[in-house]
C-alpha cells in the first residue's frame, strides 16, 4: 500500500472515533509504521503533527454542537475528549479565537470542515524514471556545541520561530563564539522530539573536537553514530533558497521514503551548511539534509 493510502486510511480511522481515546502508536500502527516515521510522514503530508490534527477535527465537531442551545458547554467539551471546561476554553480561542460562550452567543453555524484528503493533493511520485539523488552515510557519533530553541510544530510554529533564531544567530555572528570547532560547517539539529505535544529542540551550532572552555550560555550534546540518508538541495539563488530546501523536505518524505525501504530512525535530523551555502561564492546555494534511517521491519 502506497503511503498516500496509508496516511488516508489513519484519517478515515480518525474521523470515526473522534468521540474515543486515540493514541499515536495505535494510529502508526494502522498505517504500518513506526510511530516517528508515521509522525513525520503524517506532519510533511498533512501539514499538521498527528495529535495536532486530531485536536483540531475535535474542535471543528464541537463548534457544529454549540449550536444547540440546550446542550452544556461542559458537556460538548467532555464528550470531544477535553478533560475540563478549561483546557476546552483555552484549545478552543487558540483555533476560532474567542470562547466556546462567546461563539455560542454569536450564533455561528459551523460549515462541516472535511477532513484532510491526502490522495487528492497527491503528485506523481516516482512516475516516468523521476528519482531523488542521494547517498547512505555512516556517520560516527560526534560532538556538537552551539545554541538551543525550545520549539513546536503545532500551528507550524517552528516555521516562525527557527528563521528567527537563524538571523539572531548569523546578526549577532553567534558562530564564532563556538570553541573547539572540528570543521566551518554549521548544523541546524532537530532533536528531542515528543509527539504528544508536538515540541522538539532545535540546535544551531558546530560539530566539536571537545568541551573545553565552552562558554556558560552555550549548549554541549553528544549525538550517537547513525546511518544517515544524505540530501543535497539543487543550486538555488539566494531569494530562492528557503524555498529548494522546503521543497526538498517535503519530496524526502512524500516521494523518497515510500519506495526507498527505509523509514526514519527516529534520531536527531539535521541540516549541513557549508561553504556551499555562501552566495559570495558563486551567487548560489545549496545545502544538505540529514535523516536518520533504518530499514524497514527492523
Amino acid at each position: 500500500m502506497g503511503y498516500h493510502l496509508r496516511i488516508q486510511k489513519t484519517i478515515e480511522f480518525i474521523e470515526g472515533h473522534l468521540d474515543e481515546p486515540l493514541k499515536l502508536a495505535e494510529l502508526a500502527e494502522i498505517a504500518g509504521f513506526s510511530e516517528f516515521h508515521y509522525h513525520r510522514v503524517f506532519l510533511s503530508m498533512v501539514g499538521d503533527p498527528v495529535m495536532e490534527y486530531v485536536r483540531k477535527r475535535r474542535l471543528a465537531r464541537a463548534a457544529r454542537e454549540l449550536a444547540d442551545p440546550d446542550r452544556r458547554i461542559v458537556d460538548v467539551a467532555l464528550d470531544h475528549g477535553f478533560q475540563t471546561h478549561e483546557t476546552f476554553t483555552r484549545a478552543f480561542k487558540k483555533m476560532f479565537g474567542m470562547t466556546p460562550g462567546e461563539y455560542r452567543k454569536r450564533d455561528i453555524r459551523t460549515p462541516p470542515y472535511p477532513h484532510a484528503n491526502v490522495l487528492q493533493r497527491m503528485y506523481n511520485p516516482y512516475l516516468g524514471g523521476i528519482r531523488m539523488d542521494y547517498r547512505i552515510v555512516d556517520k560516527p557519533a560526534f560532538k556538537w556545541i552551539g545554541y538551543a530553541l525550545e520549539t513546536t510544530s503545532e500551528e507550524g510554529q517552528n516555521h516562525r520561530d527557527i528563521p528567527a533564531f537563524w538571523q539572531h544567530y548569523i546578526s549577532n555572528r553567534l558562530g564564532s563564539r563556538i570553541p573547539n570547532a572540528a570543521n566551518s560547517a554549521e548544523l541546524g539539529i532537530c532533536t528531542d522530539f515528543d509527539m504528544e505535544t508536538c515540541k522538539f529542540t532545535y540546535l544551531i551550532g558546530m560539530e566539536a573536537e571537545r568541551f573545553d572552555n565552552v562558554p556558560e550560555d552555550l549548549v554541549c550534546r553528544e549525538f550517537p553514530g547513525v546511518t544517515y540518508a544524505v540530501f543535497t538541495t539543487p543550486k538555488a539563488k539566494p531569494e530562492d533558497f528557503p524555498k529548494t530546501i522546503q521543497a526538498t523536505w517535503a519530496s524526502i518524505f512524500g516521494e523518497w521514503f515510500p519506495h526507498s525501504g527505509y523509514e526514519h530512525a527516529g534520531a536527531a535530523e539535521f541540516e549541513l551548511y557549508d561553504e556551499r551555502s555562501n552566495p559570495e561564492v558563486d551567487g548560489f546555494q545549496q545545502m544538505d539534509i540529514y535523516i536518520p534511517i533504518k530499514r524497514k521491519g527492523e
